[in-house]
C-alpha cells in the first residue's frame, strides 16, 4: 500500500479500511501512548535510576578508599607512632617556663666562653605565643674575631635546647667584627596555657564569622 493510498482513505469510514492501514494506524497510536507514558511516568523513574547509578559509583569509590586504608592500617599506625615519637623528641628540646632563665645563661656563657664581648643582650619583654609553644626573641650584639664568632654560632646550635640565630648582620671595624642578631629560643606551653591559646583562637574565629 502506497502513501497515495493512505491519503485517499476516509477517516469517517475507518471500519471499511483494509487491514494494512488499520495495523499501521494502530501501531502509531500505541507508540503515541507509549511516548506519553515515558514522558509523564517513566521520566521520573529514569532520573531515579540515573541518580541510583551515580550513588552506586560513589559508594564503590568510597569502598575502594576505605579498603585501601584498611589494608594499610598497620602501616598508618606505625607512621603515626613514628610521628608522635619525633614530635615528643622535639618537645623535649623545648624548655619549660622554669628552664628559660638557665637557657639564657647558657647562651650568654657560650659567648663569654669564646672570649666575645656582649654589647647587647636583651630578651624581649613579652613572649610571642603560638598553639603549643612560646617564642622568646633575644636581641644580641657581640664583638670579637671571625673564628670566635663562628665558634659561638656553632656552640649555640649545639645547645641541648632549640635556639636559632636570625637577622644576622656582621660589620668589620679594623679587623674587629661586630655581629647583630636575634637569638630565638622556644618553650612549650603548659596545659593551662594551651587551653588559654585554644580559647583565644576560638574566640577570634567566632568573631571573624560575625
Amino acid at each position: 500500500m502506497t502513501l497515495d493510498d493512505f491519503r485517499r482513505l476516509n477517516f469517517k469510514e475507518v471500519g471499511k479500511w483494509p487491514w494494512a492501514p488499520k495495523i499501521v494506524v494502530l501501531a502509531l497510536i500505541v507508540l503515541f501512548i507509549v511516548g506519553l507514558g515515558a514522558f509523564f511516568d517513566w521520566k521520573d523513574q529514569w532520573e531515579t535510576l540515573q541518580a541510583a547509578e551515580k550513588e552506586e559509583l560513589r559508594l564503590k569509590e568510597q569502598y575502594t578508599q576505605k579498603k585501601a586504608k584498611a589494608i594499610n592500617y598497620d602501616l598508618y599506625v606505625q607512621q603515626l607512632a613514628e610521628v608522635e615519637q619525633s614530635f615528643g623528641a622535639l618537645v623535649k628540646q623545648l624548655p619549660n617556663r622554669s628552664e628559660i632563665d638557665a637557657l639564657l645563661t647558657d647562651i650568654n656563657q657560650a659567648g663569654l666562653g669564646r672570649g666575645l664581648q656582649f654589647d647587647l643582650f636583651r630578651p624581649a619583654p613579652q613572649e610571642r605565643m603560638a598553639d603549643f609553644y612560646a617564642e622568646l626573641p633575644i636581641a644580641i650584639k657581640i664583638t670579637g674575631n671571625y673564628h670566635d664568632i663562628g665558634a659561638f654560632a656553632s656552640d649555640v646550635a649545639a645547645l641541648p635546647r632549640i635556639v636559632t640565630l636570625n637577622d644576622v648582620a656582621i660589620s668589620n671595624d679594623k679587623g674587629t667584627l661586630s655581629m647583630d642578631a636575634v637569638a630565638k629560643t622556644f618553650r612549650y606551653l603548659d596545659e593551662e596555657e594551651v587551653q588559654k591559646q585554644r580559647a583565644l583562637a576560638k574566640a577570634a574565629k567566632d568573631k571573624a564569622k560575625k
